[in-house]
């Protein structure tokens, strides 16, 4: 089933075109992966099926409707995103920014009701960060911090996640700590999750679903035995990788590699 696709879509930053003519069908309450080399258009794929930056041709179509035509707020309550960056933290409690998830729902003086209250704390303990409440979010380590993003996400009450680069500056026992998260939001919830990874062992084990980019256009996109292959690695990031198996899931699993040169 799918909720959730781009038309021919192309994205341009000034006179660079950075996504060309792509369509992609997004599986729903699925966990989606884009892997790609650094500037092929993975973020900028996100950002545009996110509304965050304006596409130059194409759609980006959810429930049957362009999003470009639907209400802001009434879009927040179907999608979130959580950018690479996170900024605007500074001073704020965990409990205050996970808060701000619940905007697309208030109006008037924007005043949080019992409701929300109820949603925030949920969505604190779901993602293990109720104890961390009232601390500013400055003070958390990065899977923490990582954690209570997640957690404001949650409170936005979507049935559809986009994370870019999740696991970014984190260390190994923190990247698995979020994708671990995000798996059971998944399997639990129903959560349709769209993040983009480097990694591409972490996008085997953890995805339904993989997009592997190449200079704004799709070289291949299925499950990770039809992604994780010598031939479309070789494609997509210029390398001969030993494809191998993952002894505890039997996904396919990158061993080694060496550049083409």
């Amino acid at each position: 089933m799918f909720r959730l696709q781009t038309e021919n879509i192309s994205i341009s930053y000034g006179e660079s075109l950075i996504v060309k003519d792509l369509s992609i069908e997004i599986p729903d309450k699925k966990i989606t992966t884009i892997i790609g080399a650094n500037g092929c258009g993975k973020s900028t794929l996100l950002k545009a099926i996110t509304r965050i930056i304006s596409h130059q041709a194409g759609s980006v179509v959810l429930d049957g409707e362009d999003i470009s035509k639907q209400n802001t707020k009434l879009l927040a309550q179907k999608m979130a995103i959580l950018p690479q960056s996170q900024e605007g933290s500074n001073g704020l409690t965990v409990g205050e920014l996970v808060s701000y998830g619940r905007f697309p729902y208030q109006s008037g003086f924007g005043r949080l009701n019992k409701k929300d209250y109820d949603i925030i704390n949920w969505a604190l303990e779901v993602t293990g960060t109720a104890a961390f409440k009232y601390r500013p979010v400055e003070s958390l380590s990065g899977g923490q911090r990582q954690r209570a993003w997640i957690a404001m996400a949650l409170a936005q009450e979507t049935e559809i996640i986009f994370l870019d680069e999740p696991t970014t500056y984190l260390d190994m026992a923190h990247q698995l700590e979020v994708l671990e998260l995000l798996q059971k939001l998944n399997e639990e919830q129903g959560r349709t999750i769209v993040m983009v990874l480097h990694d591409l062992n972490q996008a085997a084990r953890f995805a339904d679903f993989i997009i592997a980019m190449k200079d704004g256009e799709i070289i291949q996109s299925g499950d990770s035995e039809s992604v994780l292959t010598r031939d479309v690695l070789k494609q997509v990031f210029q390398i001969d990788a030993e494809i191998g198996r993952d002894p505890r899931t039997n996904k396919p699993m990158c061993i080694t590699y060496n550049l083409i040169k």
